[in-house]
């Protein structure tokens, strides 16, 4: 019957006919499609479909205080006349800097952290890489100073690169220790090391930092990693910035002077819209892409990232309490108490 209907519809009007047949192709992939799992885009799907995705997990994290800080200075740094470094504490701190050092002592060193002693002092680092490293050089760090430490190889040396790639030394590792036994015993985080590359004859990328990782009392290593935050947001948040919660890191950590900021007032260039609704602030990280940009009402709406179309593994959220809820409770608490 159908068939008889078909042919009579080709014959009274050809070009009805295939359009009534291509718009019954579409529906039925369609329904296909998404019987078996496949991504179908939004305009054929209905308003229920977008209330049945399943909540993307929360990963729980742990906030802890971070006393070390450590960034570049403003002048770009090379082998020949050195790195200016600018470190950031809520403690009195040891930098340790070391040019030349070997790939594998690092490594040995770290992995020594977790099975034997703590490397939570300048000497215990030092003997942990066996004097594989061509300079050390030390600075003292007072809380309350800003500056920056310029840090240099002797001329005597006579380097002024590290060898063609791939390499088998980091040009400069920079570690961060308390000076006081007794802050030790206060922090959770005993050490940071960061691994800078500064440029040179053979290879003249700019001076960046490529590795940061955070060192605790109990042996455990966590590496820092940056958020991608929207445009609105500044772009790309840097690694060295402990006040965010980074991928993989069970701790939140907090930097100097950062923490206070980060649960209080939002400073005016940060972002404060969702990417997806353009009204609530930002406040919830997808994993594993690190994007920075939904609030906490449209989290559960997605299984892809809005801004790169990575699958959504699991999300945490930056602020336990954002600005504007704070804002609400504090207007609530005044009406009742009139």
């Amino acid at each position: 019957m159908a068939d008889e209907f078909l042919v009579m519809l080709y014959e009274y009007s050809p070009l009805f006919s295939i359009s009534v047949i291509a718009l019954c192709f579409i529906i039925t992939v369609t329904v296909v499609l998404g019987w078996f799992g496949f991504d179908v885009p939004v305009i054929l799907r209905s308003s229920d479909d977008t209330e049945s995705v399943s909540a993307v997990p929360e990963k729980r994290m742990v906030q802890v205080t971070n006393p070390f800080a450590l960034e570049l200075g403003a002048t770009a740094g090379t082998v020949t006349e050195g790195a200016a470094l600018r470190p950031c504490c809520l403690e009195d701190c040891i930098l340790s800097c070391f040019w030349g050092c070997n790939i594998q002592a690092l490594q040995a060193a770290l992995q020594s952290h977790q099975h034997g002693p703590r490397l939570s002092t300048p000497q215990l680092f030092q003997q942990a890489l066996y004097s594989q490293y061509y300079h050390c050089q030390s600075f003292n760090v007072n809380k309350e100073d800003k500056a920056e430490c310029l840090t240099r190889m002797p001329a005597d040396l006579g380097l002024s690169d590290f060898g063609l790639l791939p390499r088998e030394r980091y040009p400069l590792v920079a570690v961060l220790t308390l000076a006081d036994a007794e802050a030790r015993g206060t922090y959770n985080i005993v050490a940071n090391v960061t691994v800078i590359h500064i440029p040179d004859d053979k290879y003249r990328l700019s001076a960046r930092i490529l590795f940061q990782y955070l060192l605790t009392a109990h042996g455990s290593m966590y590496e820092l990693k940056p958020l991608f935050m929207s445009a609105d947001s500044g772009g790309v948040s840097d690694g060295s910035d402990p006040a965010l919660r980074t991928e993989g890191v069970e701790p939140q950590t907090k930097g100097p002077g950062e923490g206070e900021e980060s649960e209080g007032d939002w400073p005016d260039s940060q972002g404060k819209d969702c990417v997806v609704c353009q009204n609530a602030p930002v406040n919830r990280v997808l994993l594993p892409c690190r994007h920075a940009c939904v609030c906490d009402g449209c989290v559960a709406r997605f299984q892809h990232c809005p801004m790169c179309r990575a699958f959504v593994i699991e999300s945490f959220t930056l602020c336990d309490q954002l600005p504007s809820q704070r804002g609400e409770e504090e207007e609530g608490d005044e009406e009742f108490e009139d």
